[in-house]
């Protein structure tokens, strides 16, 4: 679409608005970004395009109505009416206005009659909470809201493997965390569950701390000599270096513990080294006395480079135990790098961020307007890909099928059945864009120089998405608040009775 517009214009407006994209290519912040993204929308005319309500993408007819009827019943003044009407549209994606293509037309934003529909419905749960609302009492309102909250449900944050292209994480988390939109909810797996360890075990304080700091820089890879490996065949990288590397910056801290320091549910994913059982979430639900740098080291354990491991737990008492002692563990993102179903039952998601690094999955990542599109035109390359893969999962049945007295062959088929099979998209995507040269980054010590490297291309990754995230996120925001405000209320009543 925005090069439809661009032939429409002459030479002096294609030359402003090739400034301005190159402009935002080299902003230095968000809000800069977000300044150049407006100009960009002006001067190529798509803005005209936020005006028009009709697109085949969602019911622009049905939000219209239901904007000017939670308008109607405010003015009106009809309470009981309002609080039902709103209860009844509760849902982040209703008649489609999170549909991915809606916000991807122009450079910022998406059509003004869903940014208007968000506002007004936020502002009309406001309305509800305050005190000239008077339909409902401070302890209906309460309950009204826990119900609102708990029909909305919450987001989370999904943070792929990738080694030392992980760094990408910090910066994805600084943009949302400065822009208040950081989920309570977020997984990670392989290089993505030290992220997850880092998020949990942190305050929101020291988190930024560690964000706007050097990073984390202790030797994680250690490589072992060739007549190591050789003789215990227990991989290429010495595996109690990276334990000491996650000890030290992830503390001693089980998930229950973790939990209740910063607030955050944090599930890092793990799988059996048997190929032929489910992996597993580990969190403060599934296994609350689980340490997190155990976890965190099993999830980055990938076959070849580390060898499997053993989990610990620790007691009330303080002593440390094996967990499950009769099983060893590995990288989860092998098999199951986005947990979203798992996550999905026991916090009430919604919808997900999954933030992808994973050198063997960015190359075949497709972008919003390639997995969406339904034109003829994109019907040879759907094809193409379904047929490749469908192909690959014959080829490794084929083999597991006749070479299955061979176990090495077997678990590298069950690990390519776990790569090939798994589902890598969440409802927003923030992907990474390598380079040859990233590759070279993958199994390098994080320096300083190269944590604020990757950091600030995961920031940048992240500008474009944040006014899909804002939209998704603000109405449970609204939810959230007027609780935290109701909440306060009957403290202050019951202090004061």
């Amino acid at each position: 679409m925005h090069q439809h517009f661009l032939h429409q214009k002459n030479s002096h407006q294609r030359y402003v608005i090739a400034k301005l994209k190159r402009d935002l290519q080299y902003a230095d912040n968000y809000q800069q970004w977000k300044s150049i993204a407006l100009a960009l929308d002006q001067a190529s005319g798509l803005e005209a395009w936020k005006y028009e309500n009709a697109s085949p993408y969602y019911g622009y007819e049905f939000i219209a109505q239901r904007l000017t009827r939670i308008k109607r019943l405010k003015n009106q003044d009809q309470q009981l009416d309002l609080a039902q009407y709103l209860r009844e549209g509760l849902n982040f994606d209703i008649a489609n206005i999170s549909h991915p293509l809606l916000y991807t037309q122009t450079f910022f934003g998406t059509k003004k009659l869903i940014e208007d529909y968000i506002e007004q419905v936020c502002e009309a749960f406001a309305y509800i909470a305050c005190e000239t609302f008077t339909a409902l009492s401070l302890t209906e309102k309460m309950k009204y809201f826990e119900g609102a909250l708990q029909a909305y449900g919450q987001p989370a944050l999904m943070f792929s493997g990738g080694a030392t292209l992980g760094l990408f994480h910090s910066g994805v988390c600084k943009t949302l965390y400065e822009q208040d939109l950081l989920p309570k909810v977020f997984s990670g797996s392989s290089a993505g569950a030290l992220m997850a360890g880092m998020m949990a075990t942190r305050t929101d304080t020291e988190l930024m701390e560690l964000i706007h700091g050097d990073g984390f820089y202790e030797n994680a890879f250690k490589f072992r000599n060739i007549f190591k490996i050789i003789r215990d065949r227990s991989g290429i990288a010495d595996i109690q270096a990276l334990k000491k590397f996650l000890r030290v910056n992830l503390g001693e801290y089980t998930f229950s513990e973790a939990f209740s320091k910063s607030g955050r549910h944090a599930s890092i994913v793990v799988a059996p080294y048997i190929a032929t059982h489910h992996p597993r979430i580990m969190n403060e639900v599934t296994s609350p006395d689980l340490l997190i740098w155990s976890a965190t080291l099993a999830s980055c354990a990938v076959p070849l480079l580390f060898p499997p491991v053993k989990l610990t737990t620790k007691r009330p008492d303080g002593v440390y135990t094996p967990y499950m002692a009769n099983t060893r563990w590995v990288d989860g993102s092998v098999r199951s790098d986005f947990p979203q179903e798992k996550m999905a039952r026991l916090y009430n998601i919604n919808y997900s961020i999954a933030c992808q690094v994973n050198p063997h999955v960015v190359p075949f990542m497709q972008s919003d307007i390639e997995r969406y599109r339904k034109d003829l035109l994109s019907w040879p390359t759907r094809f193409m890909r379904h047929q490749a893969k469908s192909l690959a999962l014959e080829a490794m049945d084929f083999t597991r099928t006749h070479l299955e007295r061979v176990p090495i062959i077997q678990r590298l088929v069950d690990h390519g059945f776990g790569i090939v099979g798994q589902r890598y998209y969440g409802d927003i995507n923030i992907v990474g864009h390598y380079s040859l040269r990233h590759y070279g980054y993958m199994l390098q010590n994080p320096t300083p120089a190269l944590f604020k490297k990757l950091q600030r291309e995961g920031e940048r990754a992240t500008w474009p998405k944040i006014s899909s995230i804002e939209a998704h996120a603000r109405v449970g925001k609204t939810l959230e608040h007027c609780l935290t405000v109701l909440r306060q209320q009957q403290t202050s009543l019951c202090q004061t009775g």
